[in-house]
């Protein structure tokens, strides 16, 4: 008989549990398979199996093999999913504008990101994803704007607020990764290592992805605006129409060489988009006018 049928007996006859170990290794209950004390309790397994084989007590030990069996398979099934689930095959949509500067184009499931300076910027993050059917919430952003995030294809209907959170910020931002795909989250507190491994575990397993209003420990990918113009003042009056703007994405720890998008933040009507390259000086038939001095 094998060692894991001796074990499962073992835990059976004496209503009791040991390590694996414990079992295997020899001691003066467990000899040899040829010892007499093996023999011994061979033999006691033989009359208690023949006592049981008539009574009660066999559907009752039956009964409890089989829901430890159920247990057991239960809990195969459970692994089986967790280990399914990895972080390298499933991503969420982001807008094209941003696809340049994330790993895979996409936003991928167990990710967190940081931004840690545009609003507008975070709100680009969760717009694809909205649009296509994604539940999303946001944290402890009192300033998050309504219009401005359904103008920009934010999914109002899909969308979960809690402007005020107060000191339970990362409770609540934990337990909305239970009911939303992308959480945006401003981090209003101290964030422990312990806490962001706790929460990453959740996103995995609820196929969800984090994007943080600010510094995030380990965040897998930080996009910060490295430079803008506004344009649309002209000679000191006028009306700021479009920003073009210098985004720039760093990985965790350096993981990744920065990449960097040239960015409308907003364009002329109000959407993101990619910025068409400016011609530089000399090129084709563009023409630089010069001052030049003129005698009096």
């Amino acid at each position: 008989m094998s060692d894991a049928i001796d074990i499962i007996e073992h835990m059976f006859e004496y209503e009791g549990m040991q390590t694996a170990a414990a079992l295997r290794s020899p001691g003066p209950d467990r000899v040899g398979r040829g010892g007499a004390a093996r023999g011994g309790s061979g033999a006691a397994r033989a009359g208690t199996g023949a006592a049981r084989g008539g009574g009660a007590g066999a559907a009752d030990h039956l009964g409890d093999a089989r829901a430890a069996l159920d247990r057991i398979t239960s809990l195969r099934s459970r692994v089986t999913d967790m280990e399914s689930t990895r972080v390298d095959t499933a991503g969420l949509p982001t807008a094209s504008a941003l696809e340049p500067l994330l790993p895979g184009g996409a936003i991928r499931v167990g990710g967190t990101y940081a931004v840690p300076e545009s609003v507008l910027l975070a709100i680009t993050m969760l717009q694809a994803a909205s649009a296509s059917g994604a539940w999303c919430a946001v944290v402890g952003v009192p300033s998050f704007g309504i219009e401005a995030a359904a103008a920009a294809g934010i999914d109002l209907e899909r969308l979960v607020l809690v402007p005020d959170p107060g000191d339970q910020w990362l409770a609540v931002t934990a337990a909305m990764a239970d009911v939303a795909q992308i959480v945006l989250t401003r981090p209003l507190g101290r964030v422990v290592p312990g806490d962001v491994a706790r929460l990453s575990a959740r996103l995995r397993q609820r196929g969800g992805a984090l994007v943080a209003l600010g510094s995030w420990p380990g965040a897998d990918v930080t996009l910060r605006i490295t430079s803008s113009v506004w344009s649309g003042i002209g000679q000191g009056h006028g009306h700021l129409t479009e920003r073009r703007a210098t985004v720039t994405a760093t990985g965790r720890a350096g993981a990744v060489r920065p990449t960097s998008a040239e960015l409308l933040l907003p364009a002329a009507d109000g959407t993101v988009r990619t910025a068409t390259p400016v011609p530089s000086v000399g090129s084709g038939d563009t023409r630089v006018l010069r001052p030049v001095a003129v005698a009096s």
